[in-house]
């Protein structure tokens, strides 16, 4: 999102230089790279990395069977290290 707005910016400055018809040129080329589906996916695959990276729920693992209605799991970080 961020560096939409700074192409954004930039585009502006470099269009306000150089004129209404090279603004719009850059504009049209901006918009059409930030609606292209390779940007899209691109940036939803993006998201779904964040979004994993910052899962506050641990992945567990089974650790062991205490009785048959009660289970232990450890998490998999920690079943690494061992």
């Amino acid at each position: 999102m961020i560096r939409l707005v700074l192409a954004a910016g930039a585009a502006y400055v470099l269009g306000a230089k150089a004129g209404r018809g090279r603004y719009e040129q850059i504009r049209k080329s901006a918009s059409a790279v930030a609606g292209s589906p390779a940007t899209k996916k691109v940036i939803e695959v993006s998201r779904q990395k964040l979004s994993d990276s910052l899962n506050t729920q641990p992945k567990l693992e089974p650790m062991k069977q205490v009785d048959d209605d009660s289970q232990l799991y450890i998490p998999q970080d920690q079943l690494r290290k061992r």
